[in-house]
């Protein structure tokens, strides 16, 4: 069993393939920082995990964030939407239904 109740997943990767986006050049690393710095300020960066990755898929549609055990993905992040995650999701268990990204099958992502 995890030490964490939630783990977040933020995507960073950075493409140098011109024609596909990536997280890092849509602010990825900004995202990432925002939930570091709000997880810090609500004493939360021992109970919940947070971890940098590579391309978690969605790139035309990034920065995007996936939680666990949930398996919420999230995406079209700034660092302004970290707040309402944090509160409502980690803090509150209620996944933010405007920052959700829906996996359509359609998407070629």
């Amino acid at each position: 069993m995890s030490k964490y109740q939630h783990h977040l997943f933020v995507c960073i990767n950075e493409r140098p393939v011109a024609g596909r986006p990536s997280c890092a050049a849509r602010g990825g690393r900004e995202v990432l920082a925002a939930f570091a710095h709000e997880l810090g300020q609500r004493g939360l960066d021992g109970r919940v995990g947070l971890t940098s990755t590579g391309c978690l898929g969605p790139c035309f549609d990034g920065p995007t964030c996936v939680v666990y055990p949930e398996g919420v993905w999230y995406a079209g992040l700034t660092p302004a939407a970290v707040t309402s995650i944090v509160s409502e999701h980690i803090e509150g268990n209620v996944p933010v239904v405007r920052h959700l990204f829906d996996w359509n099958p359609d998407d070629g992502d």
